[in-house]
């Protein structure tokens, strides 16, 4: 093996390992109250589908598919539909990314009685899976004109109640 300033290849290779895109194969949902769930591409496949367009940089769009987000937060307790009101109005959906990108939207944004807007943890994008960067999971906000909110990576969606106003 190689000698790098003290670190042999071996060394490098099982950093490069540890911390490859197959150690993120699942994403890890935490409701309000702590209730916890993961899930994996495995069951992702097996949950209702929904299509969706990504809109890229430079007018570039990709045909993606995933679960819808809402359904993920039912795992985990998050108030839908006609339960989504008064204090639930603050409650954000944090979404976290490997690379330590994360991205906040509204529970109420995420929600179908509230709006036509999908939107989905894709984990298909141009009939295929997603390798990395983009992959394996990635978030798709429909109607975005940019993709700044569409996280690569994720590895967490956790929904928060914010305080209460004076």
């Amino acid at each position: 093996m190689r000698n790098w300033n003290g670190w042999t290849a071996g060394v490098v290779a099982a950093s490069l390992i540890a911390v490859s895109p197959a150690a993120a194969q699942s994403v890890k949902l935490t409701g309000i109250g702590g209730q916890t769930a993961t899930v994996a591409a495995t069951d992702l496949a097996a949950m209702p589908r929904v299509a969706v367009t990504l809109q890229l940089e430079g007018g570039r769009s990709e045909a993606c598919e995933g679960v819808a987000l809402t359904d993920l937060l039912q795992k985990v307790g998050a108030p839908q539909g006609k339960a989504l009101r008064g204090p639930e109005m603050a409650d954000v959906v944090e979404i976290a990314a490997a690379d330590g990108y994360h991205v906040a939207l509204a529970l109420a944004e995420t929600d179908a009685l509230m709006t036509a807007k999908k939107i989905v943890l894709a984990d298909r994008c141009n009939g295929g899976p997603m390798a990395a960067p983009e992959g394996p999971f990635r978030l798709v906000v429909e109607g975005d004109l940019r993709p700044a909110r569409s996280a690569r990576q994720v590895t967490s969606i956790s929904v928060l109640r914010l305080p209460a106003a004076p």
